[in-house]
């Protein structure tokens, strides 16, 4: 079987999704938006050598996650994602991933739109040889883990949504003995500074006429005043 290139997912609901961004977009717009991010990555590791697995944050997720996975990577499976926190749902999810037979697994989220699916690929080489890949983001998390056996101890304890998750992670690592390999470093899309960057990052590539690897979330910042700048 080949590798697995697990999503992290929810339904874009206005009010709901994506919130940190409610006060440059507004409500119905963080949604939008997000839909744009979901579609964009889903579009992007449709492409790799790789299986997809898209798992929804909630069962009321299921139905609008499967739906706009359909109209992009329509081979994607869906699952749900289990656990009390996001620690116990990577595990779970990247245990289900081995447990059916793919030779490893990596798990990404859905809010890192312009991430090139280049270095999706290269965790997907690297980790036949690593315990674990890891993907670091500017803001002192990660936005991508790969394993190609369940390394549980690497999930646990963690504080999430800290600046301290990539450290910990690293350390818990360490203390396993288990091998590395750290991506390039990449960032997340959570507030509205962030979108800031994302604009700024994308605008630079379309005006050197280099390819953008989020075309849906470019056009709709383009369509909207400032760019959702504020």
């Amino acid at each position: 079987m080949p590798p697995v290139v697990i999503v992290f997912a929810r339904a874009p609901r206005p009010g709901t999704t994506k919130t940190r961004l409610v006060p440059a977009l507004g409500r119905r717009g963080a949604a939008d938006l997000y839909r744009c991010f979901l579609l964009d990555t889903l579009a992007n590791v449709c492409g790799l050598d790789a299986a997809v697995i898209v798992a929804a944050a909630e069962a009321s997720d299921l139905e609008p996650v499967a739906a706009l996975a359909r109209s992009v990577c329509p081979e994607a499976a869906l699952t749900l994602q289990e656990g009390d926190d996001l620690g116990e749902r990577m595990a779970s999810a990247v245990k289900r991933a081995l447990s059916d037979g793919h030779p490893r697994a990596v798990v990404i989220g859905s809010d890192s739109p312009s991430l090139p699916p280049d270095i999706v690929g290269q965790a997907l080489e690297i980790g036949s040889d690593r315990d674990l890949v890891v993907g670091p983001c500017f803001d002192g998390g990660y936005y991508l883990i790969g394993m190609r056996k369940l390394e549980r101890d690497v999930f646990a304890g963690i504080q999430w949504s800290s600046s301290t998750v990539l450290s910990e992670t690293l350390r818990r690592a360490q203390e396993r003995g288990l091998s590395v390999a750290l991506l390039d470093p990449w960032y997340d899309v959570d507030t509205p500074e962030d979108l800031g960057i994302l604009r700024s990052h994308l605008a630079m590539l379309a005006e050197t006429a280099r390819e953008v690897p989020c075309p849906r979330t470019w056009d709709f910042l383009r369509s909207i005043p400032g760019g959702g700048q504020t």
